[in-house]
């Protein structure tokens, strides 16, 4: 009953800590390997303009809002003595700076932090579309608008196909005379897609312009593209109004909605707006805090994340002391070695990650056998159990002071990192390595003070990997499935590895 007890305690564990790790990978999209980091997109628009003298200044601005299928990591409104306000109506979102006067030539920036989100796929939006009023086109191409909607409509079966239809048609290589009629005094891209959206509204479609960043690394000056979006009944989709592709690309943001102009400055002059992108590389952890906070996810704001910076460089440390605590449980119950105790080796393979493994395994032992040979000195002395102890400790810190000050004047600088090692455990390690020798013997004392010290060097090597320490870190539930494999191996009675090559020749004989 209590086997039983035990595992579905155990299954539940598992489930927990594999049920939140799950979450935080595929939903806030932490990363599972320490190197990985997200390609982390700078955006900065930068407006010039001449106020008009004695004249307040208003400049409107319009910028992306909640990019499909990104996340913004950080966004900056950079301005002096200007009053900021940011406006949503829910399809645009605008940013206003104002102030009542200005002098000379005046820059504002407007700059954006963007990461590729992993975890969902670009949402098209889903706004309603706006009542529009049919278009009436200039008598010289009314024909001609009526004659493409007529050949796209036979060749379509609804909203979506229709104007694909429309875009291959009006782009062709070798237009017909309607198209080439269109075509005329089509000077920007701005009048060409206005055009388009004319001719979607006059076949009753919804449409609209909207203008596109393309996040090409290195742009200096970047431009804003016009692009055409269509009203299937249910969400908004983007075409391509040069190639009547479905979608915007990959690396490109919606930055406006609407054929009105980007940039509105009332009180100014000469103004012009540019715009700049550049990509570096970031820690996946940060953006997917942000992402969590985005989302409204209270899972980050109780992570050790949320900890000052120096206590969270105390539980990258500690938070690795299980992992060692699992390893002795499986050295000693499973495997069969022989250490003094459980928690001494768990400390020396913490000191050793700042001696290094060497260094540590050579100034652990010399203490140790310095002090053991002290120790039995001691022992003639025929002291009490508490002022014995007391002793060895002192022993033990100027052993360690004396090896600090050697090394030092030998020029060994690692030498002087003995003082790292815990004190107060090498004091009760020699004392039970004393005790074991008297009581069985120097080979037994001997065998588990190289089992110790062998399971704090292995310690040493599993806490050091940096994917280990990322995972507890990051992960700290999954330290639930280790408590739950020590609860499991604290139900194993079977035999131990040495066991079974101990009685080799008996289990041969049966």
């Amino acid at each position: 009953m209590r086997n039983l007890h035990v595992k579905i305690l155990a299954f539940v564990l598992v489930f927990i800590g594999a049920s939140l790790c799950y979450y935080k990978v595929t939903r806030l999209g932490l990363p599972l390997l320490p190197t990985e980091q997200a390609d982390v997109w700078t955006v900065e628009a930068r407006i010039e303009f001449k106020p008009r003298r004695d004249t307040p200044v208003k400049v409107q601005l319009f910028v992306p809002r909640a990019p499909n299928g990104y996340t913004v990591v950080d966004e900056n409104f950079v301005s002096s003595n200007y009053g900021l306000t940011t406006e949503d109506d829910g399809v645009r979102r605008s940013a206003q700076w104002a102030v009542r006067k200005a002098t000379g030539y005046q820059v504002l920036y407007y700059r954006l932090h963007l990461a590729r989100d992993p975890t969902v796929q670009p949402d098209k939006p889903k706004s309603p579309p706006p009542s529009w009023v049919q278009p009436t086109y200039p008598e010289m191409i009314r024909s001609a608008v009526k004659a493409v909607i007529d050949e796209a409509r036979r060749k379509s079966a609804d909203n979506l196909s229709f104007s694909r239809e429309l875009l291959m048609r009006l782009n062709a290589a070798t237009p017909d005379a309607n198209v080439s009629l269109l075509r005329q005094d089509m000077q920007t891209p701005e009048q060409w897609v206005a055009r388009i959206v004319d001719i979607l509204l006059g076949a009753n479609i919804p449409a609209r312009m909207t203008y596109v960043l393309h996040l090409t690394d290195g742009s200096k000056h970047a431009a804003l593209t016009p692009w055409v979006e269509v009203y299937s009944g249910e969400e908004w989709q983007a075409f391509n109004p040069q190639t009547a592709e479905p979608g915007i690309p990959k690396e490109a943001i919606i930055w406006h909605v609407g054929n009105g102009p980007v940039l509105d400055i009332s009180g100014g002059k000469f103004a012009k707006v540019e715009y700049s992108v550049t990509r570096h590389a970031q820690e996946m952890t940060l953006v997917a805090e942000q992402r969590a906070r985005q989302m409204g996810s209270r899972l980050m704001e109780f992570s050790l994340f949320s900890l000052p910076v120096q206590t969270q460089n105390v539980y990258r440390i500690l938070l690795l002391a299980p992992i060692g605590a699992f390893l002795i449980v499986v050295m000693r119950n499973v495997v069969g070695f022989k250490t003094f105790g459980t928690f001494m080796p768990i400390l020396i393979a913490l000191a050793f990650r700042e001696t290094k493994l060497l260094w540590g395994v050579t100034l652990f032992t010399l203490v140790v056998a310095l002090g053991l040979a002290i120790r039995f000195y001691l022992e003639y002395l025929k002291l009490l159990l508490v002022p014995r102890l007391a002793s060895v400790l002192t022993i033990v810190i100027m052993l360690m002071a004396v090896v600090s000050l050697m090394s030092h004047k030998l020029g060994i600088d690692r030498g002087v990192s003995v003082a790292l090692f815990p004190m107060v455990i090498l004091a009760m390690t020699i004392e039970r390595m004393s005790l074991v020798w008297e009581e069985l013997g120097p080979l037994e004392a001997l065998q588990q003070g190289f089992g110790s010290l062998l399971v704090a060097a292995m310690g040493f090597l599993l806490m050091s990997s940096k994917l280990l320490g990322h995972l507890v870190f990051v992960f700290p539930e999954l330290l639930l499935i280790v408590l739950a494999a020590n609860l499991l191996l604290g139900r194993y009675t079977g035999y131990r590895l040495t066991e079974l090559w101990r009685f080799r020749s008996a289990l041969r004989q049966g």
